[in-house]
């Protein structure tokens, strides 16, 4: 599945184009979703696959931010990435609590190992895959 809207892959093979939604983009969810595949570290040892999801252009829209989320967790799981990094942001951290909150659904805890906050930068969650 090619990724939404918004969604940029930096490496890789580009999958071929089908149509994603019947009905008008304007309403896709990932709507201005920034999500980068960030290339893997300068050695074999330390090569990590890292996605990136940006949520700052979608604050506002639950629906949005929960299928991006979605979206993102079982594209990377499907394609093997060892790592999802998600920016809520720092602000009031009502962003955080939702994603950390859609984390914690017993049918999503299945497809990661662990969730860790950023001590440096709290407004950033790094979610491990299995």
């Amino acid at each position: 599945m090619p990724p939404g809207p918004g969604i940029r892959r930096q490496a890789g093979p580009r999958p071929p184009a089908v149509p994603r939604w019947p009905h008008d983009r304007a309403h896709a969810p990932g709507r201005g979703v920034r999500c980068n595949r960030t290339p893997p570290g300068p050695g074999p040892s330390e090569a990590i696959a890292l996605i990136t999801l940006d949520l700052h252009p979608i604050f506002r829209n639950n629906r949005d931010i929960d299928l991006a989320l979605r979206e993102t967790l079982f594209r990377a799981a499907r394609t093997g990435e060892d790592v999802i990094e998600i920016i809520p942001g720092k602000g009031t951290g009502q962003l955080k609590k939702r994603v950390l909150a859609f984390l914690a659904q017993k049918h999503i805890k299945k497809l990661y190992l662990r969730v860790e906050t950023d001590a440096t930068n709290t407004g950033r969650v790094l979610v491990r895959l299995k």
